[in-house]
């Protein structure tokens, strides 16, 4: 299983934001033989220069997750911003999904979203916004955010989530969730629907 904070370990083509070296000097020189009525917007033009240049922007990212030669995942986004400042995010403002394989190379599972964030000081990264995860079986979670801990090795969000497991053997709704890196153990906060057991695993809940 990958966890997030290895995407960074993956290879990809940074399309970095230009590097302007000198401007910063140079509109400082500026400001000082402008009027004062003009100071508050030149002021602002540096601060957005200088939050330009903390940031590395990747178009069409795919990273590869490996370990021992064995492909654990596969992320891929249409644009990653990197912010080289005191947060040190990963941000993927257009959307991202994440592919996770087993140990013979078949997928077990995809989380898929229209935005996501790694908070590197936290531990915690984020899926916002129609998230998908898909299960290897057909069964399909849904929800509006989703947060994974590193440090603790688990899923969970405060918003109604939706479950549909496979055949139509039942669905459950829940107004929160917690669950392990697998989805094996799903605990979910008031619960309602149904399900049908078969020979297959079906996830437990619990308060």
């Amino acid at each position: 299983m990958v966890y997030p904070k290895k995407f960074r370990l993956g290879m990809f083509t940074l399309n970095q934001v230009g590097q302007i070296p000198f401007l910063f000097s140079a509109l400082l020189g500026m400001i000082l033989f402008c009027s004062c009525e003009n100071d508050l917007k030149d002021i602002n033009e540096i601060e957005n220069i200088q939050k330009e240049e903390a940031v590395d922007i990747s178009k069409d990212v795919r990273v590869i997750y490996s370990d021992s030669a064995v492909v654990k995942a596969e992320l891929t986004g249409p644009e990653l911003r990197i912010y080289h400042d005191s947060t040190g995010n990963y941000e993927f403002q257009k959307g991202l999904q994440i592919i996770f394989f087993d140990k013979d190379g078949n997928e077990t599972q995809r989380i898929k979203s229209d935005y996501g964030v790694q908070r590197s000081t936290l531990g915690i990264t984020e899926f916002r916004k129609n998230v998908v995860i898909t299960m290897a079986d057909g069964s399909v979670i849904k929800t509006e955010e989703l947060f994974y801990d590193e440090n603790k090795k688990e899923y969970y969000n405060s918003v109604p989530i939706f479950m549909e497991f496979k055949d139509s053997r039942g669905n459950i709704q829940a107004t929160s969730f917690r669950s392990d890196v697998n989805f094996e153990n799903i605990r979910g906060e008031s619960m309602t629907g149904f399900t049908i057991p078969d020979s297959g695993q079906v996830p437990a809940f619990g308060p």
